[in-house]
């Protein structure tokens, strides 16, 4: 392909790592040279999942392997510390796209405490810039690492960034209620969880202190200008993908659901995979699966200075690899949608 960007995919045979590379293998200007696994070296992809066409993809090979002189972009979709280490041994003409939790922080000490280890390349850190296309589309150029953002924040900065920058909540009083997939656990989803009748159950987890919480503080502090820390609980329900936030706000004085909904309608307008929904009309995942919108709901609380707001996005892709390729887009000033409609 003739002006194609050249990719490698670490971590190809996870759930996210497969749809990856489902969406570049529809990309006009992309061409996947390397799909790197720690196991199963030499098989074909179509053994994960029978839905991916093998013909013009490499069989599955070690990340020591690639030939850095032949790609242009590295997506990792790995566990958290592996992309720090890899970023260090990368050369300054590769761009690194990682979906971990790597680069999402900005103080190593923060990493070391949320996630339980210490941080193997802090010196990268000030070349990496944290995620959501949205909001950071025409600065992705200056960085070395593009660090997109988890899979649960997603789902809550779109809609609420724009109300933090017009001053339109109380910041102090952040109550957010999520529910994700099971596949947002990753396939070792039994070892990581012990609940009784899993598939079949909901479950709470992570109650106060959920790893996703420190870079929705940190991001949402840093739109603000000062200090927030919102309560966030998490819930595994029994279906494959998506996740549904409700988010429960208080506005200020001057500030009715009807204006938080216009608010949203009117800073999304231009944002394709952003859809406000119809005021005061509840909404679902059913209509985000396998795709890489997110729709947000405004609904009316019983209270004047109370709004619910409801979004909801395909984990796997808005909240992951769908969302990296539209950084892919931006960063290559592509067209965003290009590989995701």
């Amino acid at each position: 392909m003739k002006n194609s960007i050249n990719i490698a995919i670490a971590g190809a045979t996870g759930f996210v790592g497969l749809e990856l590379i489902k969406i570049l293998s529809k990309h006009l200007k992309s061409k996947i040279i390397y799909l790197c696994a720690q196991k199963s070296i030499g098989k074909k992809i179509h053994t994960f999942d029978k839905s991916i066409k093998t013909k013009n993809l490499p069989t599955i090979s070690n990340i020591k392997n690639v030939n850095w002189d032949k790609i242009n972009i590295l997506f990792t979709a790995l566990p958290n510390g592996e992309a720090q280490i890899i970023a260090n041994k990368m050369p300054n003409n590769v761009k690194l796209i990682d979906l971990s939790a790597d680069f999402r922080l900005n103080d190593p000490k923060l990493y070391n405490k949320w996630y339980g280890k210490k941080h193997k390349s802090k010196s990268l850190i000030k070349k990496s810039i944290y995620s959501i296309t949205e909001f950071s589309r025409t600065k992705l150029q200056k960085y070395k690492i593009i660090s997109c953002a988890g899979c649960y924040p997603t789902s809550i900065q779109i809609p609420l960034i724009p109300l933090i920058e017009k001053k339109m909540i109380n910041t102090k009083n952040i109550i957010i209620d999520s529910k994700s997939g099971y596949s947002g656990a990753g396939k070792n989803i039994k070892k990581k969880f012990k609940f009784k009748n899993l598939f079949n159950s909901v479950s709470a987890y992570g109650v106060g202190s959920h790893r996703h919480v420190a870079e929705i503080d940190q991001q949402l502090s840093k739109i603000s200008k000062k200090k927030i820390k919102v309560f966030f609980t998490p819930h595994l329900i029994p279906m494959f993908r998506g996740i549904l936030s409700t988010i429960y706000l208080e506005t200020q004085s001057n500030v009715n659901a009807k204006k938080i909904y216009n608010t949203l309608k009117k800073y999304h307008s231009k944002n394709f995979f952003v859809k406000v929904k119809r005021f005061n009309v509840p909404i679902g995942t059913g209509d985000v699966m396998n795709t890489n919108y997110c729709n947000i709901s405004v609904c009316e609380s019983r209270e004047k200075n109370k709004v619910i707001i409801i979004s909801t996005i395909d984990n796997l892709i808005k909240g992951a690899s769908g969302q990296a390729v539209q950084n892919m887009n931006a960063l290559m000033k592509l067209d965003e949608r290009m590989g995701l409609i």
